[in-house]
């Protein structure tokens, strides 16, 4: 697929060290009310019928489901259209991504992509569109294009030309103003056994809160705060992280705290190819919500949009009875919990800049049209093989109406195992308004609540 015009010219603008184009006039912000959805996909569904109209997403939660309760599964009479298998998959090619051929071709017949009717339920708050239309015409990067100015609460470029500005939109997408939540990480073995990490998070996103100036909030995208509460060996170890707008000025703040040791120390190399902590090696920091962090270590190229079938509405990962035990399979989380479903999105090409280091070569990225989250990747080596594939399994939460991930998996290849980020085995539902203040994420706060 080739880059079109306009994204080729804001690279080189880029690499002139100006500004790129980013301001869009108020003409083609109009757009956004009218072929356009407020965060910019196209409202339209595809010819051939197969993907729908966006109608304004799953903005009202389903009947029956009760506020304080784990979001119930809305489409839970739907039978899969089909299923795609290693037997089967040059049927489906032209609507694969690369790392789910590589996974089909190497896991063989027991790996199964189900493949439903697509339903275009991303939705979020009034506010939210609101500001994405103002942003539209006022967004602009930073001339390093570490960063971003004129802009609050969502994705700065609802109308990108190039790709630095699709990842910033994915990087400062909407997620809610706070949450809290419980759930577990684990790195299984090839067999399929697991010791799930069992954790409590704690966000304040300081660059989504209503009413709020970027210049209020000293170069912070959010605050979070991590608590492990099992296995015993690793209980009461906290993280706390703030997130920086621009990293290479300000970068990463990253504090941890280790009940064995009682002591709280700064993690100065939370970034970038870092391995995640507690892992395995599996992932790298910069892998979590499968991308996060300065983009300066990459060449981003807009590459297009495309029909692809990606993991979406993932209610069944999302239930108290699908427990660890029945998503962890050996080599695969269980296909029979997933579901996947055709949608355009945009598809952005990272490759490492000379000179630089990174474990990942060339990255490839998907970004729901609908939402700007990333729903899959693809990383690969510096001697360009495929390395790794990543998943995020999405929902639309009712509380807040926010689109964002229940279930995290990143594959590894060349290891055949997998990290996976969100078990929650009845843990309770997201709290979108669990009432945080700014100074229960500082370093004397951690102090506290570790009682040291």
């Amino acid at each position: 697929m080739r880059i079109c015009f306009f994204a080729a010219m804001a690279t080189l603008s880029l690499m002139l060290g100006g500004v790129a184009l980013a301001k869009v006039s108020v003409t083609e912000a109009a757009r956004l009310g009218s072929d356009l959805t407020p965060i910019g996909a196209t409202r339209a569904g595809n010819d051939a019928g197969t993907i729908p109209a966006w109608t304004g997403g799953l903005s009202t939660p389903p009947a029956g489901w009760q506020r304080g309760k784990i979001e119930t599964n809305p489409f839970s009479d739907d039978k899969p259209l089909f299923f795609i298998n290693q037997a089967n998959l040059g049927l489906y090619r032209d609507k694969l991504t690369d790392g789910h051929l590589a996974m089909l071709r190497q896991y063989g017949p027991d790996l199964v992509m189900p493949v439903y009717q697509t339903r275009r339920t991303a939705a979020f708050p009034e506010a939210v569109y609101e500001k994405s239309r103002a942003n539209a015409v006022n967004a602009e990067l930073l001339e390093n294009g570490n960063g971003v100015t004129k802009t609050i609460m969502t994705s700065p470029f609802p109308i990108p030309r190039n790709g630095l500005e699709a990842v910033w939109n994915h990087i400062l997408r909407y997620r809610g103003e706070q949450v809290s939540f419980r759930s577990a990480f684990a790195t299984p073995t090839r067999e399929g056994s697991f010791n799930p990490i069992l954790t409590e998070y704690g966000y304040y996103f300081a660059y989504s809160e209503p009413d709020t100036e970027l210049a209020d909030i000293d170069n912070k995208i959010f605050y979070l705060k991590t608590r492990i509460m099992a296995p015993s060996i690793l209980a009461g170890t906290i993280n706390l992280v703030h997130e920086t707008l621009d990293q290479v000025r300000s970068p990463r703040l990253a504090w941890r705290y280790e009940s064995g040791s009682r002591r709280l120390r700064r993690s100065p190399n939370l970034a970038y190819e870092t391995d995640l902590p507690n892992s395995s090696s599996m992932r790298s920091v910069d892998q979590k919500d499968l991308y996060n962090g300065a983009p300066n270590q990459y060449e981003w190229e807009l590459k297009g949009k495309k029909e692809i079938y990606v993991p979406y509405n993932a209610y069944k990962l999302h239930q108290p009875e699908a427990t660890g035990e029945k998503i962890v399979k050996p080599r695969h989380i269980n296909p029979e919990l997933t579901r996947y479903e055709l949608h355009r999105v945009w598809v952005v090409e990272a490759t490492l800049r000379t000179g630089l280091r990174h474990i990942y070569g060339k990255r490839v990225f998907y970004m729901d049209e609908d939402s700007w989250q990333i729903v899959a990747t693809e990383e690969y080596d510096n001697e360009g093989k495929l390395w790794r594939v990543s998943e995020a399994h999405n929902i639309s939460y009712y509380t807040e109406p926010v689109f964002w991930t229940t279930i995290e998996v990143t594959y590894d290849l060349k290891a055949e195992r997998y990290f996976i980020d969100g078990l929650d085995d009845g843990q309770g539902p997201y709290d979108f308004n669990p009432g945080f203040r700014s100074g229960e994420f500082t370093a004397s706060s951690v102090r506290r609540d570790a009682g040291s």
